[in-house]
């Protein structure tokens, strides 16, 4: 495994725990890797009841991650409505969305040829 690989790993584990500790719903992780002309590599996808769980996701997301990694978001989008908030780690993008907004735009359809992984969670 690749020193890149490795980190890529260690960031969507990180991303995950940080959606897991606010009890992020419907998480899932949609692997790009094989898709000709993608922005990056993975697609973290997850929701929130509300806006304020949202929020709080996208936050605990980039505590954990500066915290444990020492890494930044590029870039963050949405957080002024909270309905849908696009966090850009460069190889992984994480959606957090409002149940709602997902079910809308409905991203993991749009991307059907990526391999998903979804994620049990135990709340």
């Amino acid at each position: 495994m690749t020193k890149e690989n490795t980190n890529v790993d260690q960031l969507i584990t990180t991303i995950l725990a940080g959606i897991e500790d606010v009890k992020g719903k419907e998480i899932a992780i949609l692997d790009l890797r094989e898709i000709d002309n993608t922005v990056c590599d993975y697609f973290i996808v997850c929701e929130g009841t509300s806006n304020t769980q949202v929020s709080a996701i996208v936050n605990s997301i980039q505590k954990k991650v500066s915290k444990d990694l020492k890494d930044n978001p590029w870039h963050i989008e949405g957080n002024d409505n909270a309905e849908w908030v696009l966090m850009d780690y460069v190889n992984v993008v994480v959606h957090v969305f409002q149940k709602h907004v997902r079910e809308y735009y409905d991203i993991e359809s749009l991307w059907g040829d990526a391999k998903t992984t979804v994620i049990e969670t135990s709340y």
